[in-house]
Formats: C-alpha cells, structure tokens, sequence
C-alpha cells in the first residue's frame, strides 16, 4: 500500500495542455538531445480524439491539485489492450506514482475484461514494466526516430 494518496480522475479536453507538457517533460528526464525530444513531440502530444473517442482511456493522477502523472489505454481487440502512454512528473518519479498508475489501469483493464496490456516501452522504462510483472515479447520501431528499436513488452491480466 502507498503512503501517499493520489486522486485518479478520467482527463478531460481541458487536460490536454498539461498532459502534453507532462509527456514532454517526463520523456526528457532521460536526457535525450533537444533533436531527438523534436522528434519525438508528435508522438507525445495528445489530442480530442484521444479523450473523446470510445477506443482510448486517459486517467490522471493529481495530489493535492498538482498533476503528478497520467496514463492512457487504447483498446486493440476484444480482449487486448495498449498502453499508449504512462508519464510521471519528472519531480515525482521514482517515488511509487508509476506503479500506482500503471496497477490503476491493469484494474481498468480488467474491468473491460481485457486479457492482456501490450507496452511499447522507452528502453529507460522496460526495466519499471518489468518490475509490474510484463515481460519482453520483441521490439518494435519508433515511430519518432528510423531506426531506433524499442522494447515490446506484454502484461497478462488473467489468472492462471
């Protein structure tokens, strides 16, 4: 159980400014070059479409009034899922508000009776993920940048 109480909330249009600085930021905490964060900030902006269409789930989490991270979950199928974002403010990360969210939407998840939770991860998270039970199924190429391979990693939700 944490020790700190983060309020989950459903992210509204009204959000979208502060997720995508939140994004940006987070994803910048691994000192990646200016270049290579241009690259990437099309990849980690969010948009209406994200918030309002029936595929996509956003949640964030706030403590007092302060967005502290957010993720979101489009689904693939019948019973699978992606995570397509999970970002932690970079003054809160390593703190436990990662592994708050990312259990917050295997709840979600499961509540939509998905299966499974497929996660293209940054090669500076695979090890988080790994740490909440997925495992490495491949790699995929970035979107952002050719030739750059990211860990593809799967989460099971079902009881064996």
């Amino acid at each position: 159980m944490p020790i700190f109480s983060l309020e989950i909330r459903k992210a509204s249009c009204e959000d979208l400014p502060a997720l995508n600085q939140l994004a940006f930021q987070s994803k910048a905490y691994w000192g990646y070059s200016s270049d290579f964060m241009a690259a990437c900030r099309p990849e980690l902006t969010y948009t209406a479409a994200h918030i309002n269409q029936p595929q996509y789930h956003f949640f964030l989490g706030e403590k007092e009034n302060c967005l502290i991270g957010f993720y979101g979950l489009e689904h693939l199928s019948t019973h699978e899922m992606e995570l397509i974002a999970l970002f932690v403010s970079p003054s809160s990360i390593g703190q436990g508000y990662g592994k708050y969210l990312i259990h917050h939407a295997q709840r979600q998840a499961a509540i939509w009776e998905t299966q499974s939770i497929l996660i293209q991860s940054d090669p500076n998270a695979e090890t988080f993920y790994r740490n909440v039970g997925a495992y490495r199924i491949g790699q995929t190429e970035s979107e952002s940048i050719p030739d750059r391979f990211l860990p593809l990693l799967k989460l099971d939700l079902r009881e064996d």
